[in-house]
């Protein structure tokens, strides 16, 4: 199944829960926009610095989301987001990414990389060491935006990079490995897309997880028609996302025993057994990376969701302003 959502961002000051439907499958855009994640399971930033702003020169420069959300503890391919109300100028985007200041506890290379105009993100050359304390404050105060807009206030947040876990998916060989801190965990059976509708390849960090998705054929475009063999409408368990476009591993009724015995694919999901898709749910976090390879279809773009080590490092330098750093001290 697939379930298509409409980007990543995290709203800054309330949290709430996605509603409607959605699907599983391998249409639909792998773009995403910035208001994705509103599932739960995937927290939202806050500003937790605003003291007294500034009078603007012009409208106010703002954003939209920070994720991680402040607090949490997530994984070792997360990287950070930041998306902006309105556009920023390339000719701007030096001096933003000099006011967006990455501290760790242990020393990191890393850059960051623009996704159109309004969303940047920052990852770590290779991923983050478990253990890693991290910050990143964002101080747009009297900064422009390039474009008539400066900013107003400034905003701090601090996560934590918890256990390495990471499962590795073979669609030919219909297993997915999970290991933990280098240490293989469990082996589970799985199926993955069709030949009509294959699975993304590549490194996608888990966006967030739920535990009951309403997946629908027509909210991707796959099929509006009852009758069709493609079409379906059901509520699903144990989902743990990994891309905008819809890219899920979750339990399917229509696909209840997978391995290399079940001739059934995916509309370009991972299909898990009922007991082995609760286990991986209670196994993995936000920012986890999950490695597809062994399917026909190409690496999910970086901006897929938080797929962002699937653009090798020379690439991902070269949508940087001000390049490659090394955090400040935390």
């Amino acid at each position: 199944m697939r379930r298509r959502r409409s980007g990543i961002g995290i709203s800054l000051v309330t949290a709430a829960v996605l509603v409607g439907t959605s699907a599983c499958g391998g249409g639909g855009s792998d773009k995403a926009g910035g208001d994705d994640a509103k599932a739960s399971g995937t927290p939202r930033a806050s500003a937790s610095a605003s003291a007294s702003p500034t009078k603007p020169a012009g409208p106010p420069m703002l954003l939209e989301t920070i994720t991680p959300q402040t607090g949490t503890t997530v994984g070792v391919a997360m990287p950070i987001s930041v998306i902006f109300t309105n556009s920023v100028a390339a000719k701007a985007r030096a001096t933003v990414e000099k006011h967006m200041q990455v501290s760790a506890s242990q020393p990191v290379a890393g850059a960051w990389h623009w996704f159109g105009d309004r969303r940047a993100d920052w990852r770590p050359q290779n991923y983050w060491p478990s253990g890693t304390k991290v910050k990143i404050d964002v101080d747009m105060k009297g900064v422009s935006n390039g474009n008539g807009r400066y900013g107003v206030r400034s905003y701090t947040h601090s996560f934590t990079i918890g256990d390495d876990v990471r499962a590795d998916v073979s669609v030919t060989g219909h297993t997915m490995k999970v290991t933990r801190n280098g240490k293989p965990v469990r082996t589970l059976s799985i199926n993955a897309g069709s030949a009509q509708y294959p699975t993304w390849n590549g490194t996608m960090a888990v966006i967030d997880k739920q535990e009951k998705v309403h997946m629908t054929s027509c909210s991707v475009g796959i099929s509006c028609d009852k009758g069709s063999p493609n079409y379906y409408d059901l509520t699903l368990p144990w989902d743990v996302h990994l891309t905008q476009s819809g890219t899920y591993v979750h339990y399917s009724t229509g696909d209840p025993n997978p391995g290399s015995g079940s001739a059934r694919g995916s509309h370009g999901c991972v299909h898990l057994s009922l007991s082995d898709a609760k286990w991986f749910y209670g196994q993995v976090k936000q920012g986890d990376p999950i490695t597809i390879t062994g399917s026909p279809r190409a690496k999910a773009s970086a901006d897929n969701g938080y797929a962002s080590f699937n653009l090798p490092w020379d690439q991902w330098l070269v949508g940087s302003a001000s390049g490659q750093q090394t955090t400040a001290t935390l």
